[in-house]
């Protein structure tokens, strides 16, 4: 009925992006911040600090996000790239950072304080991460066709090849392993074996990596203490069960419809508005409305593997694919630690916990692959 009159830059943006997965982002960004203020402020106050504490140093980084995720949104290909080059460059440099002069919090040296605010580099660097490595995949493939991983020529040091990959994948890998932060570890190898099977590794190989994933965790849990005594919680029900605990019995006591003003466990529950956000919300809001934010998660998933099928380019269907599985995962360790289904591991729901270095890297992530979505689709 009506048709497009005006070219402009911004009439193109809002015709071309994907207006569903956007408005899904920006729903998951307001339940975060109204959850961030209802749950921070329990946790600000139990530290002897304002209601608003969390808030206001939230905010920046909302604003910051929001920004990102929105001029990121209206780059071009090149753009991209040329972003999750220095997003990668910054993120390594802050990672060698964490070596040589770490900020420790919580027992844990994978944070850098840079004079006003403290950032985490393995969340920082997780856009140019799943980018750079659809680019690989999709240069590879472009160069040495359909068998990237078993043709020869793909492992000699001429051009493009696997060892410049692996000289910057495998170190980065093992220094946030040794930050200790092993749920991190075991994310950027999930997300990698998953981008690896999407650009058409043989499923039989899927032993392989679930035996090197069964490594890491081996040496981690003889090695880190705090991963030791969280499997054996976990497995024996021993030892500090406190956090979980509390989550399990915050959403009990939401019911179906949620506690409303009468949720008091969150208020005793450490990590409230991070970890265990989830069992806030749950609390609060019920069983049926926590269980309709799952549905959201998943409408988010659905989004980008639908984006991922239908691209043209290779570059675009690796990009959507990783972020899918970046997401996914990462939503999946969040939740399974929230109902004790797996160990305790401190890890954000993304763009709803507290964490600024998570909440505008997924923004830029999200960003750019809508950007890259947009032009694959209309250009």
């Amino acid at each position: 009925m009506f048709k497009r009159t005006e070219e402009s830059k911004l009439t193109s943006w809002y015709f071309e992006i994907d207006r569903g997965l956007l408005g899904l982002l920006l729903f998951l960004i307001l339940i975060g911040v109204l959850f961030v203020i209802s749950a921070g402020s329990v946790v600000a106050e139990r530290m002897g600090q304002p209601w608003h504490y969390f808030v206001l140093k939230a905010l920046p980084f909302y604003c910051i996000g929001l920004i990102t995720l929105f001029i990121a949104s209206a780059l071009n290909k090149k753009q991209v790239l040329g972003i999750s080059w220095l997003n990668i460059g910054v993120g390594l440099l802050l990672l060698l950072v964490t070596v040589i002069h770490p900020h420790i919090i919580k027992g844990s040296a994978r944070f850098v304080y840079l004079g006003f605010v403290n950032v985490m580099p393995s969340d920082i660097m997780k856009p140019g991460f799943v980018i750079l490595t659809a680019w690989f995949l999709a240069k590879m493939k472009e160069k040495y066709g359909e068998n990237i991983f078993f043709n020869k020529e793909a492992w000699k040091l001429n051009g493009i090849n696997w060892w410049y990959y692996i000289a910057v994948f495998v170190p980065s890998v093992l220094i946030i392993f040794t930050h200790p932060d092993f749920g991190t570890s075991v994310l950027y190898f999930a997300v990698l074996a998953a981008m690896l099977f999407i650009a058409g590794l043989p499923l039989v190989l899927i032993p392989l990596f679930a035996a090197g994933g069964l490594l890491g965790l081996t040496v981690a849990f003889f090695t880190m203490s705090h991963v030791h005594n969280r499997i054996i919680s976990w497995l024996y029900g021993t030892g500090d069960k406190y956090q979980i605990v509390k989550s399990i019995q915050s959403i009990q006591h939401g019911g179906l419809f949620g506690s409303g003003d009468n949720a008091f466990i969150k208020q005793s529950l450490p990590d409230a508005h991070t970890d265990f956000i989830y069992a806030a919300i749950a609390e609060d809001l019920g069983a049926i409305m926590a269980c309709g934010l799952l549905v959201v998660l998943l409408l988010v998933l659905k989004r980008l593997t639908l984006s991922a099928l239908n691209a043209k380019d290779k570059f675009v269907f690796y990009a959507a694919g990783g972020t899918a599985a970046l997401f996914g995962t990462q939503v999946c360790i969040n939740l399974m630690s929230t109902l004790h289904i797996f160990a305790p591991k401190g890890m954000t729901l993304p763009f709803i916990s507290y964490g600024g270095s998570s909440f505008v890297g997924f923004c830029l992530l999200f960003g750019m692959v809508l950007a890259l979505v947009r032009e694959d689709k209309w250009k």
